[in-house]
């Protein structure tokens, strides 16, 4: 039984100030996220996986753009974001260019996001994890250039809505970036390719993220655990998504992330005394 959407939903509801009026209707909706991620389906893209990754990349850095300039303007601090991301997937010299062109046509007025990111849909199909990891490039990028504030993190929402992706998956990937130290404290274990350490937290908030991160209650049991470990590994495995079409050059992006789902294991694992 996948119990991260229950727990987390339950948690927000919670820190609405409804209380635990607001925490029954977030486990309401964290149900219904735990029972579709449990059976969806695992189908293949509707285009090739060469016509994806060339969709998935333009749309990436469109996309980036467009969020960048959500506020009405495009900050020094944001370029730099989008600069380490360039870094980050270690894009060569022609690629870097079709990166700035697309980031540059993102951020133009006329831009039409909602078109781009249909076309997105289109391209991946049922791939529904695709469409998570080109939530969490732009999160990245988002979190980078102002800490996903404001008029970014609303755009985010609509962005996340456009491609299915619930609230509840939104907060995962969010829990996971700040885990590797994107938009805060880089913790020990994780990638720390954020901006930087700013303190340690309390080992009862690592070992409370760790759990989220594997989207799983503390309260499960040693097999629910494991089952969701796996699962989460399977998910994300970088070479599974690059043969579904994410490109290339976001490999290792991809590896960021199982290290800190291993990372995240490691944890819960040492606290649990498993083996």
């Amino acid at each position: 039984m996948n119990w991260g959407g229950k727990v987390i939903g339950a948690l927000l509801g919670f820190a609405t100030g409804l209380g635990p009026v607001g925490a029954i209707v977030g486990l309401v909706i964290g149900h219904a996220y735990d029972e579709r991620m449990g059976s969806e389906v695992d189908d293949a893209p509707a285009a090739d996986a060469h016509a994806v990754s060339a969709t998935f990349f333009r749309a990436s850095f469109e996309v980036m753009g467009c969020v960048a300039k959500a506020d009405g303007r495009v900050s020094e601090q944001e370029i730099a974001a989008a600069r380490q991301i360039f870094r980050q997937f270690r894009l060569n010299e022609a690629q870097t260019r079709e990166a700035i062109e697309c980031f540059s046509r993102g951020k133009q007025t006329g831009f039409d996001l909602d078109a781009a990111l249909a076309a997105l849909r289109r391209a991946c199909g049922d791939r529904h994890d695709l469409l998570r990891v080109f939530l969490e490039v732009q999160m990245r990028a988002a979190l980078l250039g102002n800490g996903m504030q404001g008029h970014s993190r609303v755009l985010l929402g609509r962005i996340a809505q456009a491609l299915g992706v619930s609230g509840i998956e939104f907060a995962h990937l969010e829990a996971i970036l700040r885990l590797q130290g994107y938009g805060g404290y880089a913790h020990a274990g994780g990638a720390g390719a954020g901006q930087g350490a700013r303190g340690a937290p309390p080992r009862a908030d690592l070992l409370r993220e760790a759990y989220e991160v594997l989207e799983v209650s503390p309260d499960a049991s040693d097999a629910e655990v494991k089952r969701a470990y796996r699962r989460q590994m399977s998910q994300n495995h970088p070479d599974k998504l690059v043969a579904r079409g994410l490109p290339e050059s976001m490999l290792e992006m991809a590896k960021q992330k199982t290290q800190a789902i291993q990372a995240a294991w490691e944890r819960v694992r040492e606290a649990r005394g498993l083996r």
